[in-house]
C-alpha cells in the first residue's frame, strides 16, 4: 500500500541547525501555510498552542529501517552516550523512523494571513509541514507515566520536569 501526503506549508525558522538541536522550546519561527490551504486557518486565532505534524525530509531512506536507537534527545541533559540504554524506536522520538513523521507542540504567538508566528520549534529550517492541529484541554494527561529507565536517566541528570 502507497500513501502519498503532499505537504500543507514549510517551516521558516532562520535558525543554526545547532540552534535547533539544543534549545527548540526557544526557537521561534513560522510556519508558512502554502495559499491552496489557507482557508484552512479559519477560526484557528486565539489556540495558544498547535500540534505540528511534519515530514522529517532528512531521515535518508538507509535510516528508515532502524528499529533500535538511544534516546540522543537526553543528551541534552548532560547526560553523555554511554549512559543512554538502546531501545526501539518506537520507545523515541527519534526522528529516525520508518515513517519520519514530526510531531511537535509549537506555541501560537501570532497570524499575519498565511504565516503563523510560532515558538518551541523543534524542526530545520526548510522542514515540510503535513498538517496543524488545536492543542485544546480535552487532550492534555494529567499524569502521564514514563518507564523505570527514563525516570532514572533524568534523575541521573538532576531533572525534576521537562
Amino acid at each position: 500500500m502507497a500513501v502519498v501526503l503532499e505537504p500543507i506549508g514549510v517551516v521558516r525558522t532562520g535558525a543554526p541547525d545547532e540552534e535547533v538541536r539544543r534549545e527548540p522550546r526557544e526557537v521561534r519561527g513560522e510556519v508558512e501555510v502554502f495559499d491552496p490551504y489557507a482557508p484552512g486557518l479559519e477560526g484557528i486565532d486565539g489556540f495558544s498552542h498547535l500540534f505540528l505534524l511534519t515530514f522529517l525530509d532528512r531521515v535518508g531512506p538507509e535510516q528508515r529501517g532502524t528499529l533500535r536507537v538511544r534516546p540522543r534527545g537526553l543528551l541534552r541533559f548532560g547526560l553523555s552516550e554511554e549512559e543512554l540504554p538502546e531501545i526501539g524506536v518506537f520507545a523515541s522520538d527519534s526522528p529516525v523512523r520508518p515513517n519520519p513523521i514530526g510531531l511537535s507542540v509549537v506555541e501560537l504567538l501570532g497570524r499575519r494571513g498565511p504565516r503563523l508566528e510560532v515558538r518551541g520549534l523543534d524542526v530545520f529550517d526548510g522542514t515540510p509541514v503535513l498538517d496543524l492541529k488545536p492543542y485544546t484541554p480535552d487532550r492534555v494527561v494529567a499524569e502521564p507515566r514514563t518507564p523505570g529507565w527514563h525516570r532514572e536517566l533524568l534523575r541521573r541528570a538532576g531533572v525534576d520536569r521537562v
